[in-house]
């Protein structure tokens, strides 16, 4: 990209988009909320791994990899990971190391890179109770029978601002929300902090009893020890911002004494619901699509592709028709790319013909528009190999390779992504049928050259008839 380059992005805590300027260059800042590993991501949980990767993606771009820190942290103790454990009647390590590696490679099947740091929840238990007693000691807490418990009234009479990120009042997310009745508790919207765990659950020693944290402690916990505060971006699901991110800042700021809510995290960052066929996902409606199946069936590029298709703070309505035509712009594009090997690629050329080509991604994100900038250079490489005009041809290669790299896509040699991982001996079969289709059909033996045509289609093959010959593709 050429010259200076600003990003802009909507902040969710600043209801606009704000430029985005980072409290050091040198190192720049972002935590995102990880899976809770009790089972296998859903898709809905990837669509904000690949719109935090792409975001992880641009920074790396405007400030250099090496002075980009990103946190996505483990969730290793939780409810769910309990019940998964005592069913199996195994110890909860069992489980979460099992699902944090399985949810580890079907990011990386979708594209993202590997975070900075990936904290777990457990290895910050400390870090956790040295953050309670300081809110008890900034009288944002307390503690009664075993449990401690943030204190909501006690935090907005000190002049915190609880309910800044979501704009609800505290007697409106009173009302509005599913809060714990229970004895012990000053105020209903009291969250926990710590609690005593129940019996075959995972424990430690506090100062309060033998228990485990809370869900909401781990996150300002990790992130603080992490990152330090004020860090610059803090990124999640929409479904986040109350009650766990709104805890989050409740948390720091009172463990602090600092009630501005940007003493924790300078940028909140939101991304947006994914329904099933304009339906929402749920298990009991049997729509739950999962990653780790989904890439056996197509390339992680195409649900890559599909997942930021729509703006990241819109809605996006997940459906085969989707998928479909995902996997057939990606072919387009790989098509092209394959039609192109005789070009070179320049990365020193002029890679900015018509404005910045990474202007959509600036602007808050848009991969949409982004993704359709991607697809107008391919065409316009398209025009020129057929042309024969090398010289644009180079520029137009060049910018397909820069963009694609900046966003995750095109990683694959284009004759591999067509063969899908078909191995030597297939590929060998596959191109001897097409060899004796086309010496067929230049025989005008038009019998045998469907027959041979039949044969490929029963391996699972698509053939790409071309005015330089075919090709062909292993259908999804």
């Amino acid at each position: 990209m050429t010259g200076p380059a600003t990003l802009s992005l909507y902040d969710t805590l600043a209801r606009q988009k704000v430029d985005f300027i980072p409290s050091d260059p040198q190192r720049v800042t972002m935590y995102v909320c990880g899976p809770t590993v009790y089972s296998y991501a859903h898709i809905g949980n990837a669509r904000a791994a690949v719109v935090f990767d792409v975001l992880y993606r641009v920074l790396r771009h405007l400030y250099g990899p090496e002075h980009v820190v990103y946190a996505r942290n483990i969730t290793d103790v939780d409810d769910k990971i309990n019940k998964a454990a005592q069913d199996q009647g195994v110890d909860i390590r069992v489980i979460t190391d099992k699902f944090a590696k399985i949810y580890n490679e079907d990011m990386g099947a979708l594209g993202c890179l590997p975070p900075t740091v990936q904290p777990r929840a457990t290895e910050h238990i400390g870090e956790m109770q040295t953050q309670i007693a300081a809110l008890i000691a900034h009288g944002a807490a307390y503690a009664a029978e075993g449990h401690v418990l943030f204190d909501t009234e006690g935090f907005r009479a000190q002049g915190g601002n609880y309910g800044a990120l979501s704009g609800r009042s505290l007697d409106d997310m009173i009302a509005g929300a599913r809060v714990e009745v229970a004895p012990y508790k000053r105020n209903p919207a009291d969250f926990v902090l710590w609690k005593p765990s129940k019996p075959g659950e995972p424990v430690w020693e506090s100062p309060w009893g033998p228990g485990r944290p809370g869900w909401h402690i781990e996150c300002s916990a990790m992130s603080e020890k992490e990152l330090g505060l004020p860090f610059d971006l803090h990124g999640g699901g929409h479904d986040l911002i109350f009650p766990h991110h709104e805890n989050e800042i409740a948390q720091a700021c009172g463990a602090h004494g600092d009630h501005d809510p940007r003493a924790y995290a300078r940028h909140w960052l939101h991304n947006g619901f994914l329904t099933m066929d304009s339906e929402k996902m749920s298990k009991s409606l049997g729509n739950v699509v999962l990653p780790h199946e989904l890439v056996k069936q197509v390339p992680g590029e195409v649900v890559r592709w599909a997942l930021l298709s729509a703006h990241y703070r819109a809605p996006l309505d997940w459906t085969e028709a989707l998928i479909e035509q995902s996997r057939k712009t990606l072919d387009y594009i790989y098509g092209v790319l394959q039609r192109a090997k005789h070009v070179p690629v320049d990365m020193s050329t002029n890679l900015d013909p018509v404005g910045s080509n990474l202007h959509a991604l600036l602007s808050d994100l848009n991969t949409a528009m982004q993704l359709s900038d991607l697809y107008a250079y391919a065409k316009n490489l398209d025009r020129e190999v057929s042309q024969g005009d090398l010289q644009n041809a180079i520029i137009w290669k060049s910018n397909v390779i820069y963009v694609g790299n900046a966003i995750g896509f095109l990683q694959q040699d284009p004759d591999a992504w067509f063969e899908g991982g078909a191995d030597a001996a297939f590929k060998d079969k596959v191109e001897g049928l097409i060899a004796a289709r086309a010496e067929a059909r230049k025989a005008k033996d038009f019998a045998a050259a469907d027959r041979l045509r039949d044969e490929i289609a029963a391996l699972g093959v698509e053939v790409l008839d071309g005015k330089d010959g075919a090709t062909w593709r292993k259908k999804s």
